[in-house]
C-alpha cells in the first residue's frame, strides 16, 4: 500500500494541488537503474513517515495537499497517543561477534529484560496511553503504571513518548520474575486494587518530549534527557541497567553479560552511542542510501587496486552501513545488538517434549503459538512445564506442527493430562507427548 501511494503521488494529484510530478514520458526513456532510484526514493519517504506514524487517516490528507517531498516527514511526524513503531536490534550469535561489528565504537550494553516492550505517550493535559511492541493499545492493563506517572515527571517536562520495558517484579526482594509471570495479569479493565502481579518500567529511551521529536538526536543526548529530566520511582520505574564500553572492553562486558543472566534478564541490548564514525573504518563505509532523517558524512574513495595483465578483477571495497546513533522506526540495524543466551553458541541445547498450546494471534492464527514445553522429572515421572516458545520457527514447521496435532486427531487429548505438572494457565490444547524437540 505505501509503495502504490508513493507512486501514484509522483504521477498525479488532485485539482487545486501544485506539487510537481514526474513526466510519463520522462520517466519512460530513463534506464532500470535511475528509474529504481527515483521509485525508492519517494518510497523510503513514505514508508519512514508512516512508520514514524503509522495512520492512513494522517497520511492521506497530507500527501494529498503535497505529495511525496521531505516536508512530509515534518508534517506527519510523530504525534502523541498514536504509537510510532519501534526500532529493532540485529541478532549476533556471541559477544565476540558482536566487538567485531562495533570494533571502534562507544557503545552503550543494557540488560535486555524478559519483559513486555512498552511505548508511554503523555501529554500536556497529563492524558496516559501505553502500546505494546505491536502498536496495541494496553493502558488498561497497566493501571499502575499510569498512576505513577505525575512521579516520573520532573521539573519542566508537559509532554514526552518514553520506550521501556515492563518487567514483573516481587515488591518484598525487588527480584525480577519471568515474562510468564506477566502474562498471568489480566488485559483489559484492570483495578489497582486487585493487581496480583507488580510490574517496574525500565526506561532506555525518550522519542519525543515537550512537543519535539529527538529521533534524529545521538543516543547518548537521547539517554541523558531521559534519566535527568524524569525521577526514578523505586521497583516502579528506574533506568535499564546499563554500562558504557568500547571494543578493548571484552572482559568488562563479558561480565555484564554473566550478570544479566544471572538475574533472569534474557541477555543484552548494545546500542552506538554517538554518530561519528571512526577515521579509520570510514573509507571502507560505502553509503548507498541515504534513508530520510538520516545524515550523512563526506564522501569516500574507493580503495581500488589497479588491474594488470594476468591480475584478478579489482577488489571491491567492504560494504558497510553508516552506524548511527539515532531512532529509526521499523528498522532492524547494527547500530543496535541483542545478544541473548538463547543465540549463543556457547550454551547447550535443551530437549523439551511439546505438552500443549494456545491458538495464535495475527499471522499465527491458523497454527499453535505459543507452545507449551516440558521436561521430564526422573524422579516422580512426571512432565514439569518449563516454558512457553512463541518464535524462533518457520512457517513450514507451524505448518506441519498443526496437522500433526490437529484438533480432535490421534496426538491432541481431551484435557490435562495427570502426569503434566503446570498450574499457570490454560492451554487450547493439550497434546499427547509424541516428540522431543531440541532447542
Amino acid at each position: 500500500m505505501l509503495i502504490a501511494l508513493s507512486r501514484a503521488f509522483l504521477l498525479s494529484r488532485p485539482p487545486g494541488a501544485n506539487f510537481p510530478l514526474r513526466s510519463k514520458k520522462e520517466l519512460a526513456g530513463l534506464k532500470k537503474e535511475a528509474l529504481a532510484e527515483i521509485w525508492s526514493r519517494a518510497e523510503e519517504i513514505v514508508k519512514a513517515c508512516f512508520a514514524r506514524r503509522p495512520n492512513y487517516n494522517d497520511l492521506i490528507p497530507v500527501l494529498l495537499e503535497i505529495g511525496v517531498c521531505d516536508e512530509l516527514l515534518i508534517r506527519c511526524g510523530l504525534a502523541l497517543h498514536v504509537p510510532l513503531r519501534p526500532m529493532l536490534g540485529s541478532i549476533t550469535r556471541d559477544l565476540s561477534e558482536m566487538l567485531t561489528k562495533l570494533q571502534g565504537r562507544d557503545f552503550s550494553c543494557e540488560y535486555k529484560y524478559d519483559g513486555q516492550r512498552a511505548q508511554v505517550h503523555c501529554d500536556e493535559k497529563g492524558k496516559v496511553s501505553i502500546f505494546s511492541r505491536h502498536l496495541e493499545l494496553m493502558t488498561d492493563k497497566y493501571p499502575d503504571l499510569v498512576a505513577i506517572i505525575p512521579q516520573i515527571r520532573g521539573e519542566g517536562v508537559s509532554s514526552f513518548i518514553i520506550e521501556g520495558e515492563v518487567v514483573a517484579v516481587d515488591r518484598q526482594s525487588g527480584n525480577l520474575k519471568t515474562f510468564q509471570t506477566l502474562t498471568n495479569r489480566a488485559r483489559k479493565d484492570v483495578a489497582i486494587g486487585s493487581i496480583k502481579v507488580d510490574v517496574c518500567l525500565f526506561a532506555f529511551d525518550l522519542m519525543y518530549l515537550n512537543s519535539e521529536p529527538l529521533l534524529d538526536r545521538p543516543f547518548r543526548e537521547r539517554r541523558e534527557l531521559l534519566r535527568s529530566l524524569f525521577t526514578e520511582v523505586p521497583l516502579r520505574f528506574t533506568w535499564v541497567k546499563s554500562i558504557d564500553a568500547t571494543s578493548q572492553d571484552s572482559e568488562a562486558v563479558l561480565e555484564f553479560f554473566k550478570s544479566a543472566t544471572d538475574i533472569r534478564c534474557e541477555g543484552i541490548m548494545v546500542k552506538i552511542l554517538d554518530n561519528f564514525p571512526n577515521p579509520k573504518l570510514q573509507e571502507y563505509v560505502e553509503d548507498d542510501v541515504v534513508e530520510p532523517g538520516m545524515t550523512t558524512s563526506t564522501p569516500v574513495t574507493k580503495k581500488a587496486k589497479s588491474k594488470k595483465a594476468g591480475e584478478k578483477e579489482t577488489e571491491k571495497p567492504t560494504r558497510r552501513k553508516a552506524l548511527l546513533s539515532t531512532y529509526e522506526p521499523d528498522k532492524r540495524l547494527d547500530s543496535w545488538l541483542k545478544v541473548k543466551k538463547d543465540y549463543s553458541t556457547t550454551f547447550d541445547t535443551l530437549d523439551l517434549i511439546p505438552i500443549a498450546g494456545w491458538h495464535g494471534q495475527g499471522r499465527k492464527a491458523k497454527w499453535w503459538s505459543p507452545i507449551l514445553l516440558a521436561v521430564r522429572n526422573e524422579s516422580t515421572g512426571s512432565l514439569e512445564a518449563v516454558c512457553k516458545c512463541i518464535s524462533g520457527f518457520t512457517d513450514v514447521f507451524y505448518k506441519i506442527n498443526k496437522e500433526f496435532y490437529a484438533e480432535g486427531g490421534d496426538h491432541v487429548l481431551s484435557g490435562k493430562p495427570s502426569y503434566v505438572d503446570y498450574d499457570a494457565g490454560y492451554p487450547d490444547v493439550w497434546f499427547e507427548p509424541q516428540e522431543v524437540r531440541i532447542l
